[in-house]
């Protein structure tokens, strides 16, 4: 008996701590939004720990995970993910990144969801040397909306056409 309480407090601690780190990586997992009566769509995301807004959403309709990167010129796309969303892959070209020189190819992605904020026929490169399922939410798409940042929140806003 004391083995199954040990064992059982040890499965319930790993759960609430896996919990606890998840919500430190991404505490915008179901992000906060509003539209205003002036049709002003609102997205307000938390920085992370490491100073990071990563916030979840959406590539033509396939769950994501965004970190928000001003510095990226394109919206960049690893492999898996632009396969399980249908992006064709088209011509192919190098990069500049933080980790050196990287082969792409470029796509068109139909529609970025991120709250209730759309982003529609955004260009991005798709990264097959790109680890992780995280997408980098650069400026071919971010250019699209208003954003500030106070303190440890980032405002975005989209404005009706």
């Amino acid at each position: 008996m004391l083995v199954a309480s040990f064992a059982l407090g040890i499965i319930v601690l790993t759960i609430f701590f896996d919990g606890l780190l998840t919500d430190q990586l991404n505490p915008n997992r179901d992000p906060q939004y509003m539209e205003s009566s002036n049709g002003v769509r609102q997205v307000r995301l938390e920085r992370n720990r490491q100073g990071h807004y990563v916030a979840n959403g959406s590539i033509d309709n396939v769950p994501v995970t965004f970190l928000l990167d001003t510095g990226a010129t394109d919206v960049a796309i690893p492999r898996e993910i632009a396969e399980a969303a249908g992006l064709e892959s088209g011509f192919v070209s190098q990069a500049n990144t933080a980790n050196g020189v990287v082969t792409v190819y470029s796509t068109r992605v139909d529609r970025i969801s991120l709250g209730n904020i759309e982003f529609r026929n955004v260009r991005a490169s798709i990264t097959p040397s790109m680890p992780g399922n995280t997408v980098l939410l650069g400026m071919s798409a971010l250019q699209q909306i208003e954003f500030t940042q106070r303190g440890s929140t980032l405002t975005l806003r989209q404005f009706p056409d």
